[in-house]
């Protein structure tokens, strides 16, 4: 079967939502993990971006450890510490789902930019995706760093070679984005609705 590195998450993506519409905390987890091996693609430019989402996937996947069934659904965790006060704190949940929210937004801009500028340079592609999600809730050092991790994106023809594999990558980009989009803006609207969404880098 023609497989690009996106097709494990496509699959994945089916199982996010319960039938109910709610959307599962393993099942989405699982989706964000599977998009890790995409950015080993890009070597030493994405290496704080990939830390940076594997530890908040760790994080969400210790809590929901805890407790599958009550943890069953995303947002509970994330209600849960409304509750009790403690959404704000930097190693809460709602920290992490929030920040790895903002990741998926990034990739998913990035990838986007990639099917409709077949022109743009990776790093050009990589700038402009993170000036419109991640930059405006970074501090000046998280920016700068970020801004000289751009400047190693590998060259733009050898990564769409690499991450095709036998499949239409353009296609499996363009579902991607299609797809996920939601999830991320339904837990965006979900941070919002509890005043949380606005948060930025300590």
């Amino acid at each position: 079967m023609a497989e690009t590195v996106f097709t494990p998450s496509l699959e994945g993506m089916k199982r996010v939502k319960a039938e109910n519409g709610v959307i599962l905390t393993k099942p989405f987890l699982e989706v964000c993990k599977q998009i890790l091996p995409v950015l080993d693609k890009f070597g030493a430019a994405m290496a704080i971006v990939k830390s940076d989402i594997g530890g908040n996937i760790t994080r969400l996947e210790n809590k929901y450890s805890t407790d599958p069934s009550k943890y069953e659904q995303l947002y509970s965790m994330v209600q849960e510490e409304v509750q009790n006060k403690t959404a704000k704190g930097s190693s809460s949940c709602t920290n992490g789902l929030l920040w790895l929210t903002r990741a998926m937004d990034f990739l998913v801009e990035l990838f986007r930019n990639l099917l409709e500028h077949p022109d743009w340079t990776m790093s050009l592609a990589c700038t402009d995706s993170y000036a419109k999600t991640l930059k405006k809730f970074h501090g000046w050092l998280a920016s700068a760093s970020f801004t000289v991790a751009m400047k190693l994106a590998p060259n733009r023809d050898k990564f769409m070679e690499v991450i095709s594999g036998t499949g239409d990558i353009n296609a499996d980009i363009e579902k991607f984005c299609a797809t996920f989009s939601p999830f991320l803006k339904e837990n965006h609207d979900f941070l919002a609705s509890v005043g949380l969404d606005d948060m930025k880098a300590s």
